[in-house]
């Protein structure tokens, strides 16, 4: 892990002076074996998140200031929706038979997020992807921050409304308005793109929740700091940090791939889980910090 670098973004996160919030759901259009429940109540202590998911111009300035070298890059490969890809390079990067529209593709990492011959030139306001856990915790380390729990995650998404399905209330698109950057048309083979973004789009692209946070449905999958479980304690929990182990991290929010006919997991009390390691194009985070 790098050394520690001065504080940074404390200018752009917002501070949240905690208290008790209903976390989980029982939403119909959940998934139950995600552990998407029970409602339960849970009392956080005051802390600062991030407004905005960590852009590439901040994951830039880290690795100039630091030296650090990805897990992807390391790999050397990573993994890419395959609708982006130029024929070539579609056909000979592998892809997982259960999940065949993402594409194992050698030379992709966060500079270069559609592999060889793409850049993030002109992307420097997106989210930083092809991050693993790891790599987040190595940037918030640097500046002086952590990853925020998932409860905090949560409570931060709700944007202070009770058992809302998305941070803005209950309709997905109110008066036809799109609030998030999800997948439209029919996946994986058509986005129609309505929402005005194929990829990622800059991480102030939509409006914020009431708290002022940007983006905490879709855009990038965000890490969180807890290990993956489902069984959740039914009576009040105070400062909950997940399970002491598991089968991955935890990841909220949902991505620009998410789609209702397989993946509504923009809601948000949906969660999904990943190897440390992992990485791929749509998964980010945002950090967070101890109140003083």
């Amino acid at each position: 892990m790098p050394p520690a670098g001065p504080v940074v973004g404390l200018d752009a996160m917002v501070e949240l002076p905690g208290g008790t919030f209903r976390m989980g759901t029982t939403d119909t259009d959940g998934f139950s074996s995600d552990g998407e429940g029970p409602v339960r109540e849970v009392e956080l202590s005051p802390f600062l998140i991030d407004r905005y998911a960590v852009r590439n111009d901040e994951f830039a300035a880290f690795v100039a200031a630091t030296g650090y070298v990805t897990e992807a890059e390391r790999f050397s490969w990573s993994y890419v929706f395959a609708g982006f890809l130029p024929g070539e390079l579609r056909r000979i990067s592998p892809r997982p038979d259960v999940t065949p529209w993402w594409a194992a593709v050698t030379g992709a990492d966060w500079r270069r997020p559609e592999g060889p011959g793409s850049s993030i030139t002109d992307r420097g306001d997106h989210p930083v992807v092809h991050v693993s856990w790891d790599d987040a915790v190595s940037y918030a380390t640097w500046a002086g921050k952590r990853l925020p729990t998932e409860a905090e995650w949560e409570h931060a998404a709700r944007g202070g409304l009770d058992q809302r399905r998305y941070p803005w209330g209950d309709e997905l698109t109110p008066g036809g308005e799109h609030r998030a950057n999800i997948w439209q048309g029919r996946f994986p083979v058509k986005n129609t793109r309505e929402d005005g973004f194929a990829g990622t789009a800059p991480v102030d692209a939509f409006p914020p929740n009431d708290f002022g946070l940007h983006q905490m449905a879709g855009n990038v999958w965000e890490w969180c700091a807890d290990w993956w479980g489902t069984d959740h304690p039914t009576g009040l929990v105070r400062d909950p940090a997940g399970p002491a182990a598991g089968p991955g991290k935890v990841m909220r929010g949902g991505s620009y791939l998410c789609h209702d006919s397989y993946c509504n997991r923009y809601r948000v009390a949906a969660r999904t889980r990943n190897e440390m390691g992992s990485a791929g194009g749509n998964t980010g985070f945002r950090c967070a910090r101890d109140a003083d």
